[in-house]
């Protein structure tokens, strides 16, 4: 088990300045870098996904940049698995790792661990589907009171999930829930994170700079000369929008006003997701 007490974390939304501040943390301490970006992992996307440059790894150990082939699927607890070991590795050596990224599920998996929660079942959510709300709400209720108590029972998403949780796992919802949420708790007290927190006018200022330049500086390339990739990887923002350019199915300043938006728009969803986690402390960058 890794002491996680002795591991920082540096999150916050794309383009916030992440990297730059883990890098001079490091320099400070005697740290090292470990990969917390789901497509900085991938090899061939460098400049799209904006992956540390020469000069940054120059400066201090990075670990889990450009590990996975192109056509490698990942996910958060194929992420753990990867960065467990080289987190152990690097305390070994008295060294101390900053995880730097913005994937939030990933981090979550890294330091609370996979939800206790079954994953949805498809045939047993159409079986639920076709049933009138009222009847959820009724086996809810006599099922797992506590949870449905707790419930928004007009919402009939929030009603079948909770049924769901219940049937799939024999258990009460709310049991489960609770006994997660402790765990939760408990482990957050041994955590150091830092959040980097920057005014969004600075930070959309920042998306449109970056964006042009991986534009300019050979982002279309590596999407062109990539055979193929994963599914994983096809998600990563620019890639679908500049494949659609390569196509000539947009202009260029098209493909460039669709990574912005979608840049901005994931950036606040990484600004809601981080808030949410308590245990991070916020900076500035």
């Amino acid at each position: 088990m890794i002491d996680l007490q002795k591991v920082i974390f540096v999150c916050g939304p794309t383009a916030s300045g992440k990297s730059a501040y883990a890098i001079d943390l490091a320099e400070q301490i005697g740290g090292e870098i470990v990969n917390g970006d789901a497509f900085q992992l991938y090899r061939g996307l460098e400049i799209l996904s904006a992956a540390p440059s020469l000069e940054d790894l120059a400066r201090v150990p990075h670990h889990l940049y450009s590990q996975l082939e192109p056509t490698a699927k990942n996910d958060a607890q194929a992420y753990v698995n990867l960065a467990n070991p080289v987190i152990a590795e690097v305390l070994s050596r008295g060294k101390t790792p900053i995880v730097t990224g913005g994937s939030g599920l990933y981090l979550k998996f890294l330091t609370h661990g996979a939800s206790p929660l079954p994953t949805g079942d498809a045939e047993m959510r159409k079986q639920l589907d076709a049933r009138p709300l009222e009847d959820l709400v009724a086996e809810l209720t006599a099922l797992d009171p506590e949870e449905a108590a707790r419930t928004h029972l007009k919402n009939r998403r929030y009603v079948s999930r909770a049924l769901e949780i219940c049937l799939l796992s024999g258990q009460k919802a709310s049991v489960l829930r609770d006994q997660w949420l402790s765990a939760s708790q408990s482990r957050e007290k041994q955590l150091n994170g830092r959040l980097i927190s920057i005014p969004r006018p600075t930070l959309h200022a920042r998306i449109a700079k970056r964006t042009r330049l991986m534009l300019t500086c050979g982002a279309i390339q590596e999407v062109d000369n990539l055979q193929s990739a994963s599914d994983t990887l096809e998600k990563a923002i620019g890639f679908r929008e500049i494949r659609s350019f390569l196509h000539g199915e947009i202009s260029r300043e098209t493909c460039e006003e669709l990574i912005n938006a979608a840049t901005r728009q994931y950036a606040k969803r990484q600004e809601t997701w981080f808030r949410r986690e308590g245990w991070l402390t916020p900076v500035l960058a």
